[in-house]
C-alpha cells in the first residue's frame, strides 16, 4: 500500500458518509465519489440505489445550507444599508456603500448607478465601482437607449448574457463605446422607485457571458430601493434645510419691515372703519394719505394699459393703482411725493384702491334706481313726448335735469373689429329661429350693452343728463355746455366712454335741441339724426369717434333733419365769401369759373377776362383761405356744392 493511500482513508460504501462531507464543506464534486467507490467494489443494487437516494438528500441539504448562508450574508448587507440610511450624513458615501455591497454580494467585476435628469431627459453616471474606463464613467443614455435607457423608460429590470448581441435594446455609438471600453458583456439594471416614477437605475455587470438568477435579479433590486430612499432622504434633508434658510430670510425680511405691517394693519382697521360708516372715496385718499405718509388723490377717466392690472404701478415719481370692477376702470388712486415704496406699502395702496371700487359700486349700486328713473324719461320723451309735458317737466327737475337748456342726442354704440355697420346694424336675429346665429356672439353683445349702458348712465347722471339702451346701443340726452358744440359733444362722449370700457366707442350726435321742456316732439327726430350720423361714421371707418352731422360735410347736410344750409356754406367756403365782402375782390365768382372750366386756368381766365396771372394770384389766395387740400377730389365736390347752394342763396335774397 502506498503512502498517498495510507494518508487518505477508504471512502466507506455507507450512506452515513455523506454527513461527514456535509460536516467539512465538501465540494459538489466530491459528492459523487462514496457511489463510484461501492460500484467499483462490487456493491448490489439496492446498496448502490441506497447511497444515490443519501447523495440526493445531501446534495438537498448542502444546497439549503448555501441559501441559508447566502440569505444571511445579504440580509446582513441591507441591515448595514440601513443602518448606514438610518445615520445619512453624505448622500454621495451612502450611494457608494450601495454599490459596493451590490458588487460584492452578486460577485460581479463591476456595480454602478445612474440618476435620471429631467431638465436634459436622460440618464447619467452618479456611482461606479469597478470601472477603470472614464469614458464609460462619464455616459449620459438617453430614454430608451441602452440597457440602462430601456430600465428608465419601462420601470422594470432588464438582464442580458451578452449585451452586444442583444437586439433587445437601442445600441447607439456612445453608449456601445463606453460600453465596449470597459468590456462588460453580460449586465443586469434595476429601476431606482419613488413611488411609481423611476428616479435612475442600478446595475451590476461582469466582463463575461454570465446568467443572472431570479434571487439575484431581487436582491439588486432591493439595494435600489435603499438607493432611492437614500435620495430621497437626502432631498428631503436638503428642501429642509433650504426651508429653514428661507424662514431665517423671512423673519429678517419680518423684523426689517415690522414698522410697514403695522402700518398696514393700520390702515386695514381704519379702512374698514371708513367703509362701515358710510365713509367716501376722498376718506379713504385721505387715510392712506397718513399712512403712507405722501398726498394720495382719486382721479377719474381712462388709465394707459400699463396701469390697469391690478398692481400699484409707478409712473414717474408717482405711483397708480387702478379703481376697476368686473372689467371697468373706475378711475385711480394717485399717490404723490412717494416715489420709493416697498411691496408691503404697495400692496396697502393697491387694498385701498380696492376699497374704494367697492364703495363705488355701493354707490353706483343706490344710483341705479334712479339711473332707471332717468331711462324710463327719456324713453318717454322718445316715445310719447305729447302725453303731459308738464310732468315731464316735473320729472327732470328731480332728477336735477335743466330742460330749458339746449341739449343734444347722442345715439352710442360698441364697435368691435367684426361688427355689422349700416343702417341695418341694429337689427339682431332671434337665436332661437336663426340657425346661424352665434349664441355666444349674442350673449356677447348683450354683456356689451349693458356695460354700456351703465357707463353712459353714470356719465349722464354726472352731467345732469338723461341716458337709455335703446336699439342695440345707448341714446343720451346731455346739455351743451357753454361755447361746446354737438360734435365737441360727441367726441368728449366718446373718448370718455371708450376709455371707460377700454373698448372702442363711437358716438354720433344730433343738432342741438333749444329747450326739450318746450319742444319734446323734437327729441325724437334729433335721435333718428344721431342714428343717421352713427351709421356714417361706421360706414366711413371711423368707428371709436365722436361726431355730428357738421362734422361729415355735405354728406352730414344729407343727414341732418333741420337741412342747415347756411351752416353748411359757412364751414365750406365762408371764408372765401367773407374775403370779397371785406375787400371787395371776386374769389368766390373766380372759384366758380375756375371749377366750371374743369378746373383749367387758361380757360378760366377767358371766362373772366383777365389775364392768366390774375387767376394765378387769386388762386393762391383761395388756398391760403381754404387749405391745401382744397382742390383735392372730397373738398372740391364740397366746395362746388357749397358754391351752388350760396349762388341759389343769393338770388333767393334778391
Amino acid at each position: 500500500m502506498s503512502e498517498e493511500q495510507l494518508r487518505t482513508p477508504e471512502p466507506s460504501a455507507d450512506p452515513a458518509a455523506y454527513l461527514g462531507l456535509l460536516a467539512r464543506g465538501a465540494a459538489v464534486e466530491a459528492y459523487d465519489r462514496p457511489v463510484l467507490l461501492a460500484r467499483a467494489s462490487g456493491a448490489g443494487p439496492d446498496a448502490l440505489a441506497a447511497l444515490e437516494h443519501a447523495k440526493q438528500l445531501a446534495l438537498r441539504v448542502r444546497a439549503e445550507l448555501e441559501g441559508r448562508r447566502r440569505r444571511e450574508a445579504e440580509l446582513s448587507a441591507l441591515f448595514e444599508t440601513a443602518h448606514d440610511l438610518a445615520g445619512l450624513r453624505d448622500l454621495d458615501a451612502v450611494l457608494r456603500a450601495i454599490v459596493q455591497r451590490a458588487r460584492s454580494l452578486l460577485g460581479t467585476e463591476v456595480a454602478y448607478l445612474s440618476l435620471n435628469d429631467p431638465a436634459a431627459g436622460d440618464t447619467y453616471m452618479r456611482v461606479t465601482e469597478g470601472s477603470v474606463s472614464a469614458r464609460f464613467q462619464q455616459l449620459r443614455l438617453g430614454m430608451g437607449e441602452g440597457l440602462g435607457g430601456l430600465v428608465a423608460q419601462t420601470a422594470r429590470p432588464y438582464v442580458t448574457e451578452s449585451y452586444f448581441d442583444d437586439e433587445r435594446f437601442r445600441h447607439t455609438r456612445a453608449i456601445d463605446s463606453g460600453v465596449r471600453d470597459e468590456g462588460l458583456v453580460a449586465i443586469l439594471g434595476v429601476p431606482l422607485m419613488l413611488g411609481s416614477q423611476v428616479i435612475g437605475v442600478l446595475f451590476a455587470a461582469d466582463r463575461r457571458a454570465r446568467v443572472f438568477e431570479r434571487e439575484q435579479v431581487a436582491l439588486l433590486g432591493s439595494f435600489a430601493a435603499h438607493a432611492a430612499v437614500a435620495i430621497d432622504t437626502a432631498n428631503l434633508l436638503a428642501e429642509t434645510r433650504s426651508a429653514l434658510a428661507e424662514l431665517e430670510r423671512a423673519n429678517g425680511i419680518i423684523r426689517a419691515h415690522s414698522g410697514v405691517i403695522e402700518r398696514a394693519s393700520e390702515v386695514h382697521d381704519r379702512l374698514t372703519e371708513l367703509v362701515l360708516r358710510g365713509g367716501g372715496v376722498h376718506d379713504v385718499a385721505a387715510a392712506v394719505s397718513e399712512v403712507l405718509d405722501g398726498s394720495v388723490e382719486f382721479t377719474e377717466g381712462p388709465l394707459p394699459s400699463e396701469c390697469v392690472d391690478g398692481h400699484a404701478t409707478r409712473r414717474g415719481d408717482e405711483w397708480v393703482a387702478a379703481v376697476s370692477a368686473g372689467g371697468e376702470v373706475l378711475g385711480a388712486l394717485v399717490l404723490h411725493g412717494h416715489p420709493d415704496l416697498d411691496p408691503v406699502d404697495q400692496r396697502t395702496l393697491e387694498r385701498a384702491a380696492m376699497v374704494t371700487s367697492l364703495l363705488l359700486l355701493a354707490r353706483r349700486s343706490a344710483g341705479e334706481a334712479e339711473q332707471r328713473v332717468r331711462g324710463e324719461l327719456l324713453d318717454d320723451l322718445l316715445d310719447a313726448p305729447e302725453r303731459d309735458r308738464r310732468l315731464l317737466k316735473e320729472r327732470a327737475a328731480r332728477l336735477r335735469a335743466d330742460f330749458d337748456a339746449p341739449h343734444v342726442v347722442l345715439a352710442a354704440r360698441i364697435d368691435r373689429p367684426d361688427a355689422p355697420a349700416g343702417p341695418y346694424a341694429d337689427r339682431h336675429t332671434d337665436p332661437q329661429t336663426d340657425p346661424h346665429t352665434d349664441p355666444h356672439a349674442t350673449e356677447r353683445d348683450g354683456a356689451d350693452r349693458q356695460r354700456l349702458w351703465s357707463a353712459a348712465s353714470h356719465l349722464a347722471a354726472t352731467r345732469h343728463g338723461l341716458a337709455s339702451a335703446r336699439d342695440g346701443g345707448t341714446v343720451l340726452l346731455l346739455p351743451l355746455g357753454p361755447g361746446d358744440t354737438a360734435a365737441d359733444l360727441a367726441r368728449q362722449t366718446a373718448k370718455h366712454l371708450g376709455g371707460t370700457l377700454r373698448e372702442p366707442v363711437t358716438v354720433g350726435a344730433s343738432s342741438p335741441v333749444d329747450a326739450p321742456a318746450t319742444h319734446p316732439g323734437a327729441i325724437a327726430p334729433a335721435y333718428a339724426e344721431a342714428r343717421r350720423c352713427l351709421d356714417a361714421l361706421r360706414l366711413l371707418g371711423r368707428s371709436g369717434e365722436g361726431a355730428a352731422a357738421s362734422d361729415l360735410g355735405f354728406l352730414g347736410l344729407l343727414l341732418a333733419d333741420t337741412r342747415d344750409i347756411t351752416g353748411f356754406v359757412t364751414r365750406t367756403i365762408g371764408e372765401v365769401v367773407a374775403y370779397d365782402r371785406s375787400r371787395g375782390t371776386e374769389l368766390v365768382r373766380t372759384l366758380d369759373a375756375y371749377f366750371a372750366s374743369g378746373m383749367s386756368p387758361v380757360r378760366t381766365k377767358d371766362e373772366l377776362h383777365v389775364h392768366v396771372n390774375t387767376v394765378a394770384q387769386r388762386l393762391e389766395r383761395i388756398g391760403r383761405l381754404l387749405g391745401p387740400d382744397w382742390q383735392s377730389p372730397p373738398r372740391s365736390l364740397e366746395i362746388q356744392l357749397a358754391l351752388r347752394l350760396h349762388s341759389m342763396s343769393a338770388a333767393v335774397a334778391r
